[in-house]
Order: structure tokens, then sequence, then C-alpha cells
């Protein structure tokens, strides 16, 4: 009985908003888009909008490339040469890929040099390396968290912790892993890394775009000022998150007594836009591209438009071992670790963070 009532049990999501402008010195909006490495999806939305402008949608063609590596030893990731070429000399993003988070041994770098293995408790032990237990373990501990600083392991080379981490991965207990790939850096290089994994015959990958105009749009009501919405004359932010998820899973949302699949309707008040813009981009999509369309976005009010607001999601991918900075990220019935800006004509925004059942709270 006590198992099923856990299985009827919904799930603790928590959903965190604030709001404040670009032009304030104390802005965090910077911060948490960097922070959040591992993104799998971009969208965002523009109300009375029919064409893209060619600078935003030029980035939109730019958020790419990435690179698809299969079964590539974990120990290629920890070599002086790896380390001195990507690690040091730009932001380098790894993620394994199709593997689960609550089931699989997973992977991931983070551009600050940090290497994160979420590993079951055989793997773990028979590593021999030093971490602490998933903090959604449970009572019975089967995954744990080692956590492995590149940046300092690099520094001396014939250190006993490299030799014992290298030996870990080559000899004791040998790691193969699919990999998502990203780097992000100053100069032309673009194809180094296609040159450097050639030998595991290495893919490399661009984001896929959608856009698509909707017509006769139903849009919330929004004002700035009023995160929690006020009654009868604007929307709430839950409100808004609601709506945009309905949106871009087009849904209907007249609410017609014969549609079986969707009840939900626009939240009152409303406006109806004669068009609306909206683009996705789903792939592997590194912050320094989504800090560029954010900036992009709020340049889009530079002359005046009929749009009051315009909005920008991300989320994260479902089964990597970190949501935001270093902050463990697990599964159980979601996976779910997302933002979403709503960007005011005045520069004002909100913003809205996402995270599911295991989960700490967003920063």
């Amino acid at each position: 009985m006590a198992t099923l009532r856990r299985l009827r049990e919904v799930p603790r999501h928590l959903l965190v908003c604030e709001k404040s402008n670009f032009g304030h010195d104390k802005s965090r909006h910077r911060h948490l888009v960097e922070t959040h490495y591992h993104n799998y999806r971009v969208s965002f939305l523009i109300p009375e909008c029919g064409i893209l402008s060619k600078e935003l949608k030029n980035l939109v063609m730019e958020t790419g490339p990435y690179y698809f590596v299969k079964n590539l030893p974990l120990h290629e990731l920890i070599t002086h040469e790896f380390i001195n070429t990507f690690v040091k000399k730009g932001s380098c993003y790894a993620l394994t890929y199709h593997t689960n988070i609550d089931e699989d041994n997973t992977v991931a770098l983070l551009p600050n040099g940090k290497l994160i293995l979420s590993l079951d408790k055989d793997t773990y032990e028979e590593t021999g390396l030093q971490g602490r237990p998933s903090q959604y373990s449970g009572r019975k501990i089967m995954k744990f968290i080692v956590s492995i600083d590149l940046m300092d392991l690099s520094l001396n080379l014939d250190s006993k912790k490299y030799e014992r981490v290298s030996w870990s991965f080559k000899e004791k207990k040998p790691l193969k892993f699919d990999f998502l790939l990203a780097w992000h850096h100053t100069g032309a290089e673009e194809s180094r890394m296609m040159s450097y994994f050639s030998s595991y015959g290495i893919q490399e990958r661009q984001p896929r775009v959608a856009l698509s105009t909707a017509s006769e749009l139903q849009c919330p009501v929004l004002r700035s000022g009023e995160l929690g919405g006020a009654p009868g004359a604007a929307c709430s932010a839950p409100e808004l998150l609601d709506w945009l998820g309905a949106v871009f899973s087009n849904a209907q949302l007249n609410n017609e007594p014969n549609n079986f699949v969707s009840t939900y309707c626009c939240p009152q008040p409303s406006t109806v836009v004669a068009k609306a813009y909206l683009c996705t981009i789903t792939g592997f999509i590194v912050p320094e591209k989504i800090r560029l369309l954010l900036e992009q976005l709020c340049r889009y009010f530079d002359e005046p438009k009929l749009a009051p607001w315009v909005t920008l999601s991300v989320q994260g991918f479902a089964d990597s071992p970190v949501s935001w900075r270093e902050n463990e990220h697990g599964f159980r019935k979601g996976g779910e670790h997302l933002y979403n800006f709503v960007i005011f004509n005045n520069q004002d925004y909100w913003l809205q963070m996402a995270v599911g059942a295991n989960d700490d709270c967003p920063p």
C-alpha cells in the first residue's frame, strides 16, 4: 500500500520567479544564463511579428556546431593534450548521450574544467575514486558523485592524484560513452575538435531550427511591475509559463467542449495579436550563444514595436548530472530544469526558473 501511495503522489516541482531590469548593476540575468551549462532546447516568441530581423535570424542560424562522438574512452578527457587544447583555451562542454541519469553512469564536463561523474554503486567501487553519495539516493545508496578538477590535475601530471585517476580510467575500470561535445572559443578553429577526435568517427552536427508564425493568437496581458498578476488587469508569471508551454506544444487554446486532448485556454485578461513569431532551436546549445540571443532580443525594442514583450525559454537536458553550476540534478518523474525570460519594452524582465523533484532550489 505504501508503494502504491508513493506512485500516486505528485512529485514536487519548484518554480522561482523574480523581476529586475537589464540595466541594473545587480541584475543576475547574465550569470543565470552562463551557469546553466547543458541546454537542449531554446525557444523564443515575439508577438505582433511576422518576419524575423536579419540580425536575429543570423544568430539563430549560428547556434552550432556541436559534435557527436561514439564510444569515446573517458580517459581521453583527462589527457594533458585535451586539457591544454580545449579546456584551457575556451569553454568546453561534454555530456554523455543516450544515458539515463537514474539508471546509468553519466558524465558531464563543465566549462570551468570540472568533470562530473554520476556512477552506480558497482562502477564507483570498481573505479577506486573518491566521491560522495548522491543526495537523491534514498535509504539504500545506489548512486555516487565524483568531481574531478581537470585544471588542478593538469598542474602536475606526475602527481599521485593524476596517476590514480589515469590508472582508474585506463586500466582499473575503462569506461566508454557516446558523448555530445561543444567548444566555444575566440578564433577560427572550428575544425580543431573534428581533427582531434578523428580516430573515433566524430560527427559535426548543427542544431535543428523550426520557424513558424501563429495567426490570431490569444496572448496574456502582462504588466512588468505585476509579477504576481493583478485581478482583471494582468496575468501572473506562473500563468504565462503554462501558456507558453501550451503554445510551443501546438495545443489548441480554445477550450472547445469536443476537444478531448486539451481543455486549457489562455489565462485572462488576454488580447489577440494578428501574428506571433515562434522559433525553436534543438541540439546541444552552449550558454554563450544563448546569451547573444538574449542580448539581441533586448535590442529588439531599440525601435518602437507593437509588441509589449517577448520571451526566451531554455530547457536543459533531462539526464544531465547537473542543473545550474555544480548543483546535482536527478530525474525521478520528470528531469526538468529550465528557465524563461520575459523581456519588456522598458528593459524590465521577469525570470522564471523551474526544476523537478530531484533538484536543489534554483540559484
